[in-house]
Formats: C-alpha cells, structure tokens, sequence
C-alpha cells in the first residue's frame, strides 16, 4: 500500500530549502506560479524550456491539477489534436501504458488513466527542467505588487515561510484567488443574453456555476468491502442513478443507463473505475468560490459525505460490493482526492472576452480575436446543473454543438493589472464558453501560452502587455501546439506550420463543422482554390485586383500575378522548387499550395497583430 502523507509533508526541489529554518532569504526568479495544477504545471515547463527561471507553489502534495490531483482522468476533448504539452502528456501516458489503445478502457473518453500515474508523469517531465523549483503543501500568507516585480511569502504546515520575488506572475488556482487577491474585476455565474449576445444564454444574469464533483477513484478488492452506512443515508437521493428496481421518477429520463454502462463509463487501467457520474449521482452543487478557507473546508466534507453516500449506495443497492475506494491512488487519509472537480470558477475581466459567437462565427466578429490564438479545443459547451435545485428553469447546455475553436491569447491577461497572467477556467471567456474551455486539454494549453507569454516578457524585460502576440504564437507552434484546430494535416507534417501561420493571418479561412459528436475545422488544403477566396489576400495587401468570376479557379499563372503585384522582386520558381510545387503556370492550385507560397514568399504572419486580433499597424 503507498504511504500517505498528511497536510503537514512538505517537499521543496529546486533552489530552496525549507526545513532549516522558519524563513529563508528570498528566492528570485523570472516566473512565479501559484497553483501547480493543469495550467501551472504546463506554464512552468514551457517558460523553463524558453529558458526562464521558474517557482511553482502548490497547495497540495500533486502536481496537475483537475487531471490528477482532483481525480479527473478521463480526457474531454482534443483526440485529434494533441497540441503541445498536452500532447507530450498523452504520449508518456501511451509509453507507459503501451500504446494509444490501451487508454480506450472506458466508454466517456479515449484517454483515461490513473490519477496517480498523471502525478509522476507531470513530476517527471519538471524534474527533467533545471530551472523549475516546486514547493508542495504551502500556501501564500501574501502578496504584493511591486513597481516592476512581485513578491509573494509562503508559509507550510509547520509554520515555516518564505519569499519569492518574480518578474510576472501566474494565478494557477482552480479558483482564481491570486487574481481576486490582487484587485482583479471579475464575474461569477451566468451572465445575461443581452450582456453576452449569445443566443442560448438565459434572459437574466445569475450567480448560478455548474455543480463541482468529488470523484472517487474504486478498485475490485475481489470481496464484500460494503462501507458502514454513512450518516444521513437515504437511497431515495440516488435512486435514479442508473436502471434499477428503486428508480421511479428519474430527473434525467432521457439519460438512463444499465448499472454495468454506468460504471464502466470511466473504468480505468488496471481494473479501477473513476467515478465522476452526472446522472444522480455525486454530482453536488455548492458555490465555494466566494468563501473563505475554513468555510471552503466544510463545504468540501459535504461533497465528501455525499461522493461516500453515493458509493455505499453502489455497494448495497447495485450489487457492487466488491468495489471499494483504492488504496493505491491518493495518499490522503480519507482515500479520496486532494480537491474537487471544479468546473467553474471566477472568470476575469480581460484584454478580451471570448464567448460563444467567437466560437460559432470568428470571421464575423468585430474583433478577429482567432488572429490571436493560441489553444485549440473542440468538446460541446457541456454544463452540469442538475444537482442545482431549480435546473429546470436554466438553459439547457447539454452537450450544445459548436465547431473546435482557437481560444485568444488575450483571455489570460487580466484588462487592470499589469504582469500578471490568470490560468485555469478563471480566464476572461463567457459562462457559456466555460461550458468548452474548462476541458482539460484546453486548460493545459492556457498554462503553455502563459509560460511562453511569462518567458518572453522576462528575457525581454518588458511588461506582459508589450509582449509580441505572434513571438508568442511561434513559441506555441515550436512547441507541437496549435493556434487554430486544421485537421487538414498532423502536426509533425511539413505543411502544418505554414497553414497555422496563414489562419492566423485570414488570408484563407477556415471551415468550422459540428457533425453528431464531432466537431471540426478544416483548412480544406486538398480542395482547389477559387478566385473569391482571393479576397482577404487582397485585402490584406491593399492591392488592385479583379475578380470576374468567384467560382473560378485560380491557376498558378494567376496566383504568381498576385504574389509578384505584392513584391515584383519576388523568386516564385525557387520557392516553388523548394515547396516541391510541381505545376505549370495554366494549372490550377489548391488551397494548401495557395497557402504555403504565400507563407514562404512573403511571410504574413510577420505583420503583428494587436491582443484584439488587428494589425498594429492599422490599428
């Protein structure tokens, strides 16, 4: 059995010790992390591998987060497109398991894993960066902004504190407390139809979130492990959880399932099953953001109390007694995780505000934010209200399509506080667009984008807002991540640098798709390229073309006219000798061969562009 630990461990890596004295002279680096879940872990490695110096805090004994620490192992979203370090997690969680098959054990996700298993490989991947220090099981006593600086005391367990001074910071927590902390404007809840514009959103603001879940992870022991009944126990409370003789009324009629579809719905590797169920089960609603620490605390042992309710009642009225909680998952007392899942959180007031009309129509928007982007996701806006008493009179958000997205950079940067860059689902989107961004693999990218937003802005001695929107894209693209989500071609393909860079300008746009469960965007690469597509290319150079017939296509002799009316002094056949572009002036060419001459002859994606998407030198 793994040993457990209590609150009071503490383990300190990297440049600092804490167990010699009760405060220690303060540590300086670039980049301070407070939070090292999903996004705090993934910032921290990516401003390491830009070469800045990093100091993560974190509240527990786990690195990432939702993904482990909280329980979350079942992946939501981004199958196709493993972008980034979200991609290097899932490759080490194949290496380790043995291929991308082997983490198909559940039905709600491909990837699922073993909370436990998502710890080491995090620890793995920032032990292997010199130039990261975590400390676990700390909290901030204080923070303060300084004219060009933070500094921030931590103090463990045993009393014992110290500082850290950084040049930026990253509010990593699942809640966005560094943010509010430090004067940040921000929403809780759902805002109204006429604040959004969104068309699904409910007529009237509230303080409503989505429910949180205190997972538990079982293991099959083999024999009876029925747990005591716990206090309060009443099956009523989870009749309706699956098919079965006590459920008369269910909630959720249209979402019944056998007992064996409902807890294989995130069986786990090694024959453990995560339990995360939505249907009357330990879903549980509380609003803890506002509260303070103590109050947070019996919040949280209700949801503990429920989540052990639910799993008794599995036990003895669902047969499923030889299921118990894993022994070998979290080194906690109690065996279950650290933290709940918590799908909602303050959302910041930021650069910008992204919401579900930058998803459904990104070139239709007054500000062109996918310019800007530097995340990828593609999972419906998918809400849980139904342990809110009163679910019946919100919107539906049941699993509402959308097609995949590229998130904006400007979400993380807070519109009033300088130098500070706010991660996790705490970014400046709308209530219905946390509904999509909260997934993990997006909310692995966010904290990618901060670090490289935190690197650059540190090696440059420049302030996070001064920081170059494409320096940091290139970074992302360098990085195997993606800025908007083409599917045209894998991300270890020649051409995909080139059609991520030209999205990103709008010189060709891409196609969004929600099919069935599906849902996509596409380049259209193979497909030929008509001379109405040509307009943004003409737009955006602010030269004088004609287009007789839209429908037409364009051939290689015409795109040479346009490439060469932009700059005459222009080589075209060496570039299309380099691109191995074989055609001859009266063939016709497709979108893709249309966007690599562009990105290699005349290099658009060099013309900056503001956090609202415009070219600064238009702006």
């Amino acid at each position: 059995m793994r040993r457990r630990v209590t609150a009071s461990a503490v383990a300190v890596s990297g440049i600092i010790s804490l167990s010699s004295c009760n405060t220690t002279p303060a540590t300086q680096v670039d980049v301070l992390i407070i939070g090292g879940g999903a996004s705090g872990v993934s910032a921290a490695v990516q401003a390491s591998r830009m070469g800045a110096t990093v100091f993560v805090a974190e509240e527990s004994a786990w690195l990432g987060g939702m993904l482990t620490g909280a329980g979350v192992s079942a992946v939501d979203g981004n199958y196709r497109m493993p972008a980034g370090l979200f991609g290097e997690f899932r490759s080490r969680l194949e290496e380790h398991y043995g291929g991308l098959e082997a983490l198909k054990t559940g039905w709600v996700s491909s990837v699922l894993f073993e909370p436990s298993v998502g710890d080491s490989i995090f620890k793995s991947m920032v032990a292997a960066e010199p130039n990261i220090s975590v400390a676990y099981n700390v909290i901030p006593t204080d923070i303060k902004h300084l004219d060009n600086s933070w500094t921030a005391t931590f103090e463990n367990p045993d009393g014992k504190k110290f500082t850290v001074e950084a040049k930026v910071l990253i509010d990593g927590t699942e809640l966005g407390d560094v943010a509010k902390e430090m004067g940040v404007k921000y929403d809780i809840g759902m805002e109204s139809r006429e604040l959004t514009g969104e068309d699904i959103a409910p007529e009237q603001s509230n303080g409503i979130i989505q429910d949180l879940t205190m997972v538990a992870v079982l293991k099959d022991y083999g024999h009876d492990v029925t747990i005591s009944e716990p206090e309060d126990y009443d099956p009523d409370e989870f009749a309706c959880t699956a098919i079965n003789d006590l459920c008369v009324n269910p909630k959720q009629p249209n979402r019944m399932w056998s007992v064996d579809k409902m807890i294989t719905y995130g069986k786990l590797p090694n024959g453990k099953y995560m339990i995360n169920w939505p249907i009357e089960g330990n879903d549980y609603f509380v609003n803890i953001i506002e509260m303070n620490r103590e109050q947070r605390d019996s919040a949280i042992a209700e949801a503990k109390a429920h989540t052990m309710r639910y799993i008794y009642f599995m036990q003895k009225e669902l047969g499923l007694n030889t299921l118990g909680l894993a022994d070998d998952e979290f080194p906690t007392d109690d065996l279950l995780p650290f933290l709940p899942y918590h799908r909602e959180s303050r959302r910041i007031h930021g650069k910008v505000r992204f919401d579900l009309n930058h998803i459904m129509s990104p070139y239709d928007t007054a500000e062109p934010l996918y310019r800007t982007a530097i995340a990828v996701g593609d999972y419906p806006v998918d809400h849980h209200h139904h342990a809110y008493d009163g679910v019946e009179d919100l919107p539906n958000l049941y699993f509402h399509p959308v097609p995949s997205y590229g998130l904006p950079l400007g979400v993380i940067m807070p519109d009033s506080v300088e130098n500070l860059l706010v991660t996790e689902k705490s970014i400046s989107v709308s209530n219905i667009a946390n509904g999509t961004t909260r997934l993990q693999p997006v909310v692995v990218q966010i904290g990618q984008a901060a670090g490289a937003v935190a690197a650059l802005a540190a090696r440059d001695n420049v302030n996070v807002s001064d920081v170059s929107v494409r320096e940091v894209q290139s970074a992302i693209l360098d990085a195997g991540g993606y800025l908007l989500p083409y599917l045209d071609v894998d991300k270890n393909d020649p051409t995909f640098k080139p059609y991520q860079r030209i999205g990103a300008t709008g010189l060709l746009r891409g196609e969004g798709r929600s099919i069935s469960w599906s849902n996509e965007t596409w380049l259209r690469a193979a497909e030929p390229l008509k001379a109405g597509e040509l307009a943004d290319f003409i737009q955006f150079y602010d030269i004088d073309y004609n287009v007789d017939d839209a429908e037409a296509g364009v051939t290689l002799s015409q795109a040479g006219e346009l490439i060469k009316a932009v700059d005459a002094d222009i080589n075209l056949a060496g570039y299309l000798a380099d691109l191995g572009i074989d055609k001859q002036p009266a063939d016709m060419l497709t979108r893709g061969e249309f966007a690599l001459l562009v990105d290699a002859a005349l290099n658009p994606f060099a013309r900056e562009v503001t956090i609202h998407g415009l070219f600064a030198d238009f702006e």
